[in-house]
C-alpha cells in the first residue's frame, strides 16, 4: 500500500500523529458533505427513499468491514455513549452481579456501567494495568480474565486500549464469558477501520464505534452492531423511522407498537442525515477499497524502525503480540522529563497526544516514514 496523502488535505507545516484524537477529513468525505448541505436546498428533491436508502448502504458497506452476516444488526448512533445506553438499559442485572472493565478505560465505557450497576445494586470490577513493562499486555489480559467469575454479568473493553494502545485478547475473553453466561461488549473506536475485526470470529453481543477517528467520518457519527442478545430489548428513545412499516409516510398516524427487525430499534432519531451518513459512507467505503488490513500493514511499516532506538533509551513499549501498530503507546520512564518532551513536540509542530504517563503516538495511511523519524528524533533528543 502506498502513502495516501494526497487524499487528503492536510496542513503541510504539522506532522499529524494524533489519528486517536481525530482524522483529517478525506477530500471525498468533506465533497460528499457539501452535497449533502446543497441536497437540501431544494426539499422538494427529497424522497421517502432518501430516508432510508443511504443508511441501508451504509449498513451494507460497515458490514463488509467488520464482517457481519447481517446489515439489519448495524445501526446508526450520534456516539458511543449512546450506543452504550442502548446496551445498559437491556443488560439482565441483579443485585450482586459484576460489571467488569479495564483500567482507565475511556469514560463512555465506564458511566453507563456504573449508572447500571447502582440502579441494580451490582458491583463493577475494575481490573487495572500491571506496574512493569516486560509482558504487561500479557498480564493485562491474564487480570481480565482472572476477574471473570459466576458473578460477571458482562465485560465491557475496547479492543485496543485508548490511553496506550494495549491490545486486549477478545477470543479469549469472549470464551470466558461464554463459560459464565456474561455479555461481552467492546468499544471498537481506536481500532476499527485500521486493524482487522470479525463479529462472526468474536460474536461480540454489542460493538460500538464513534465514525470520526478510525473510521474517518465526521463528528456526532458512529455505528453500533446488536447482537442477538439485544433482539427484543427496549431502546433508550422511542421514534417514528425505527417501528415497522415506517417507511409507509401515509400510515404514520397508525401507530405501531411492533419495531423495525434485529437492531433497527436502537438506531437514533433522524438518522436520515443527508450530511452525516454521505460522509460516512464515503468513509467506510474508502476503507472497504483500500483494505483494513493493508492500512494496518503499513502502519506498521511506518514504525519498524523507531521501535528500538526508543526503547533503548528507556522507554516502554508493548510487545507486538499485544498492541496494533497503528496506536502506538510510548511509556515514559522516571528519567524522562513529560514537560520538555511536550514542548519540544509543540515547537516542532508534530501532533501527538499525552495519556497519563503515555506519549499516544496514532499514525494512519497519510503519513510517511518520515514522519515517524521526525518524531523519533525529536523525542530522543528531548530524553
Amino acid at each position: 500500500m502506498n502513502c495516501k496523502k494526497s487524499e487528503f488535505r492536510l496542513d503541510p507545516s504539522v506532522t499529524y500523529l494524533n489519528c486517536s484524537f481525530m482524522a483529517p477529513q478525506l477530500s471525498v468525505v468533506e465533497d460528499a458533505g457539501l452535497e449533502g448541505i446543497r441536497y437540501k436546498r431544494n426539499p422538494h428533491q427529497i424522497t421517502i427513499e432518501h430516508f432510508f436508502n443511504e443508511t441501508e448502504n451504509l449498513r451494507s458497506e460497515y458490514a463488509k468491514l467488520i464482517g457481519a452476516k447481517n446489515p439489519q444488526r448495524i445501526v446508526v448512533v450520534p456516539s458511543v455513549s449512546y450506543g452504550m445506553a442502548n446496551v445498559a438499559k437491556n443488560l439482565p442485572l441483579q443485585q450482586g452481579n459484576q460489571l467488569i472493565v479495564a483500567g482507565e478505560q475511556f469514560p463512555s465505557n465506564v458511566y453507563p456501567w456504573r449508572r447500571a450497576a447502582s440502579d441494580k445494586g451490582a458491583e463493577i470490577i475494575t481490573v487495572p494495568a500491571p506496574d512493569v513493562n516486560t509482558d504487561r499486555g500479557k498480564t493485562w489480559n491474564e487480570r481480565v480474565l482472572d476477574a471473570i467469575s459466576p458473578k460477571t454479568k458482562m465485560v465491557a473493553v475496547g479492543n485496543v486500549h485508548w490511553a496506550d494502545g494495549t491490545l486486549f485478547n477478545l477470543k479469549e475473553i469472549r470464551k470466558r464469558t461464554r463459560e459464565v453466561g456474561a455479555w461481552l461488549v467492546i468499544d471498537g473506536t481506536q481500532s476499527v477501520g485500521a486493524l482487522p475485526f470479525s463479529i462472526e470470529e468474536i460474536q461480540p453481543d454489542a460493538l460500538i464505534c464513534a465514525g470520526y477517528k478510525w473510521l474517518l467520518g465526521p463528528y456526532s457519527m458512529g455505528l453500533a452492531y446488536y447482537g442477538p442478545a439485544l433482539d427484543d430489548g427496549i431502546p433508550v428513545e422511542e421514534n417514528w423511522i425505527n417501528r415497522y412499516d415506517s417507511e409507509n409516510f401515509a400510515g404514520l398516524v397508525n401507530y405501531n407498537n411492533q419495531y423495525q427487525p434485529y437492531a433497527l430499534r436502537y438506531e437514533v432519531g433522524e438518522h436520515s442525515n443527508f450530511i452525516l451518513i454521505s460522509m460516512q459512507l464515503a468513509a467506510i467505503k474508502q476503507l472497504n477499497s483500500w483494505g483494513v488490513e493493508n492500512i494496518q500493514a503499513y502502519c506498521d511499516e511506518l514504525i519498524s524502525d523507531i521501535i528500538a532506538p526508543i526503547r533503548e533509551r528507556g522507554f516502554g513499549i508493548e510487545d507486538e503480540e499485544f498492541r496494533g501498530s497503528h496506536l502506538l503507546g510510548i511509556r515514559l520512564g522516571s528519567e524522562h522529563d513529560l514537560q520538555k518532551i511536550q514542548g519540544r513536540m509543540k515547537d516542532e509542530n508534530i501532533l501527538v497526544s499525552f495519556r497519563g504517563n503515555s506519549i499516544r503516538v496514532s499514525p494512519n495511511v497519510y503519513n510517511t516514514k518520515e514522519d515517524l523519524v521526525r518524531f523519533s528524533e525529536v523525542l530522543l533528543s528531548s530524553a
